[in-house]
């Protein structure tokens, strides 16, 4: 009797979770706009209520009471709602996972009727982790390596040196700007005053040339690197479930618009070449490709030099004046710099020169006093 009480228990859960499987897709469809998803996902809703009547069946063989719901909740609460469909799907997966380990735990409580249910529905929750997982990679969202991989604000990806020499300007020009204005701020009217900024400068300069460079070489590596790792995972799911991995990939065409046939031919067609196959299933999987990868060497060397370009431009007038005269025209070029660099950043950015010229302009007058401010007070209180 307890055996057959902790399987009530166990069955009655499980409807619940069901349940509540079916309500999250079905929230996800009516958020969803493509038409080729919504199906999907409103598929998926029928398969878990399906889910649900059988277990519900068996719970009344057994003697049990189905559990009174009155209205049934999506899984994760207001996040079905309102969080992005991304990452909703992400933890979708993460429970269609948890629901195959729980179904293979109720294969073995020596009840076979129930094991037999549970072998059946555990292949539609494998399938449905697939098909999940599929959703969220061809909607175009971004993987976790790539947020891993993702640089700081500076770094394009696509591996272009030109994009990277732009935002190394950028944060060079900004950062070696502040320091100099903020030194000019502290130092004013001391005697060493000129000295002090200029060297506050050139190591601004060089910290922050050596930062980037760095950043960006070990930045590229490693997208190389998770690539890989990704191409071995994908390579060894491909040998030991061929058929699977076959239908997956299948699932991104038609989620892209082509019919089951179309799809399931493109698919197979490809599986007879498994190289080909590997480095379709990563892009569109993981929206890794390999010749989108920048070169690390370039990428540190574009990076380092293009910040030390930008830092040295707020320094150079420091070598030629003094004073009040040297602290004018590094303020002065500093602000025209920022201003060709926003508008050369229209170039990877796409948006109107101007625009984002006096963007950059409003920015650097922003830190520029703020700055000299902070020099200022902290040189009145120290």
């Amino acid at each position: 009797m307890g055996a057959n009480g902790k399987l009530v228990r166990s069955i009655e859960e499980i409807i619940r979770g069901e349940l509540s499987s079916a309500e999250t897709y079905r929230v996800l469809a009516k958020r969803e706009k493509d038409p080729h998803k919504k199906k999907v996902l409103e598929r998926l809703a029928q398969v878990e209520e399906r889910h649900a009547e059988e277990w519900t069946q068996r719970l009344v063989e057994l003697g049990g009471t189905p559990p009174q719901i009155r209205k049934v909740k999506p899984l994760f609460g207001w996040q079905a709602y309102l969080a992005d469909t991304e990452k909703v799907l992400r933890r979708m997966e993460e429970h269609e996972d948890e629901a195959v380990s729980r179904y293979l735990q109720m294969q073995s409580l020596g009840d076979e009727r129930t094991a037999e249910i549970a072998r059946r529905v555990m292949q539609d929750e494998e399938e449905h982790e697939h098909t999940v997982r599929a959703l969220y990679s061809a909607s175009g969202f971004e993987h976790p390596a790539e947020r891993i991989l993702k640089r700081e604000h500076w770094h394009v990806r696509g591996g272009s040196w030109i994009g990277d020499a732009i935002y190394g300007i950028n944060d060079g020009l900004g950062a070696v700007f502040g320091i100099v204005s903020g030194m000019a701020g502290y130092s004013a009217g001391s005697a060493s005053g000129h000295q002090t900024v200029l060297i506050a400068g050139l190591v601004g300069t060089l910290a922050s040339a050596l930062s980037m460079g760095s950043g960006a070489f070990l930045a590229a590596k490693s997208e190389r690197e998770v690539y890989e790792a990704e191409l071995a995972r994908e390579r060894t799911e491909l040998h030991e479930n061929p058929e699977e991995e076959i239908e997956e990939l299948s699932l991104f065409y038609q989620l892209k618009g082509f019919s089951e046939e179309e799809a399931q031919a493109m698919a197979r067609r490809l599986a007879e070449k498994p190289d080909q196959m590997l480095k379709v299933k990563a892009h569109e999987e993981l929206g890794l490709s390999e010749a989108s990868f920048p070169n690390p060497w370039v990428s540190l060397l574009s990076s380092m030099v293009s910040t030390a370009i930008g830092g040295i431009i707020p320094v150079l007038p420091f070598f030629f004046a003094r004073g009040w005269t040297a602290v004018f025209w590094s303020a002065f070029v500093s602000v025209l710099a920022h201003f060709a660099v926003g508008a050369a950043k229209s170039l990877v950015t796409t948006r109107k020169w101007w625009v984002s010229g006096l963007e950059m302009t409003a920015i650097a007058f922003v830190v520029g006093v703020l700055t000299y401010l902070i020099g200022v007070l902290f040189n009145v209180h120290v």
